[in-house]
This record gives structure tokens, sequence and C-alpha cells, in this order.
């Protein structure tokens, strides 16, 4: 699902650990990691910032208003998920297919 793009995350309470589990579930060598903020409305400007013109599937708990509008605008190249947790099979299966059709799009 991943072979053209790449990854990054935001560290939380699993830390290192939970960071090293995802590179061996997805195979790859290195994961990116964005810096942490203070706040969760620096949070979602840096993921921004980071995503910039990039195609992004961004899976947070909660996201703000300005988050949501910025995807908005981006339209058909983002896709947000709310998910506290593990994503469940539908989140998972939503996910999956917008990669796949990015993939599409890339070819």
């Amino acid at each position: 699902m991943l072979e053209e793009g790449e990854v990054a995350v935001l560290a939380d309470e699993g830390g290192l650990d939970a960071i090293t589990a995802l590179a061996h579930e997805l195979d790859t060598v290195t994961v990116r990691v964005l810096r942490a903020e203070r706040t969760s409305a620096e949070q979602e400007a840096t993921v921004m910032a980071y995503a910039a013109a990039k195609p992004l599937i961004w899976i947070a708990a909660s996201f703000g208003e300005d988050a949501q509008s910025w995807a908005r605008k981006r339209g058909p190249m983002t896709l947000l998920v709310e998910s506290a947790g593990p994503l469940t099979g539908d989140e998972r299966k939503r996910v999956e297919r917008f990669a796949v059709i990015l993939g599409r799009q890339a070819e």
C-alpha cells in the first residue's frame, strides 16, 4: 500500500517502541517523526506544513476547525480519519481504498 509514499508519525505515549513496531509492521527501515508541539493547534500547523502539496492520509483522535478547513480546500488529495485508538476494520479499508486511488492517479 505504501510502496510509492512515505510515512511520518507523531510520537505518543508508546514512544520509540511504538514507532519501531510500526516500522516492522510496514517492513520499512525508517519512519519520519514530526516534531512535537505545545498545543494541538500548533501540532496541526506542523502537520499541514509538512504535508504541503503532498497527498495525505492523516489519522488523529480529533481535528480542529483549521485542519478540517485546510483539508476541504485541498480536496480529494486529503483524507482525515478520526480515531483515538487502533483503526477499525472499516477505517483500515477506507485508508486502503484512498491509498489505492492515490496510487492510480500517480500512474
